[in-house]
């Protein structure tokens, strides 16, 4: 008598949601793989917004939720967006994001939305997130486009605020609008013997320099960056 075999459909075991290839997509950004020192994008903020600590650390949370946000948004319909209109499905999905932030500033955060001012809205045209739509979200799923989203956003919020911080506290001696070198008038901290703010470091070409410098410093580190 012939035995009658059943096919068995055998599924394949889930990826953990932070497996070692999904942490990656949140630990590559933030070193050897960042947007602004590695892959030259997003600049502008890097010159604009980093006089001070504060709009620097602003423009980072933004961008974070804009990308991971935007990232889940395109990869949810990428299997629905016509290849034509891709971009302007892209750039509508950002602006709407953008928006929100720009509102919950000016109403939690007004001062602080005027010292932003366009940069805000400049998200829209950020290359790290329209090259992030691009480029992963529209081939891979929610959660791994979520992950890559905020990767490379806190990779280029990381550098944002690092940059911001030497720039304010070199150029004004502050943090925050604290004063923690002391007081230039009165002439206490480091004022007193003889330190002086280097008014340079507040010019938006220092923050050029100031990212030169973390890009030559990251490649010393890791030489195999170099031949890349």
């Amino acid at each position: 008598m012939a035995e009658v075999t059943e096919d068995v459909k055998v599924e394949a075991p889930k990826e953990p949601l932070f497996s070692k290839k999904n942490r990656k997509l949140l630990s590559d950004p933030l070193t050897d793989n960042n947007p602004i020192t590695i892959q030259v994008l997003g600049i502008c903020s890097a010159l604009a917004i980093t006089a001070q600590l504060k709009p620097s650390i602003v423009m980072a949370i933004s961008v974070i939720f804009v990308l991971g946000i935007g990232n889940v948004v395109i990869s949810l319909m990428r299997n629905i967006i016509p290849s034509k209109i891709r971009i302007i499905v892209q750039l509508i999905v950002v602006a709407a994001l953008v928006i929100i932030v720009d509102q919950v500033l000016k109403a939690f955060a007004y001062e602080l939305s005027k010292q932003l001012s366009v940069f805000i809205g400049l998200i829209i045209t950020n290359c790290i997130i329209m090259g992030r739509f691009e480029a992963f979200a529209l081939g891979n799923g929610p959660w791994k486009s979520f992950l890559d989203g905020v990767g490379n956003a806190a990779g280029y919020g990381v550098l944002l605020v690092l940059v911001a911080f030497f720039r304010e506290l070199l150029g004004s001696g502050t943090l925050f609008g604290f004063k923690v070198l002391g007081d230039p008038i009165e002439k206490t901290g480091l004022y007193a013997i003889g330190y002086e703010n280097n008014g340079f470091m507040v010019l938006a070409p220092m923050a050029l320099i100031t990212v030169g410098i973390i890009i030559w410093i990251q490649r010393y580190k890791n030489p195999a960056l170099i031949e890349e």
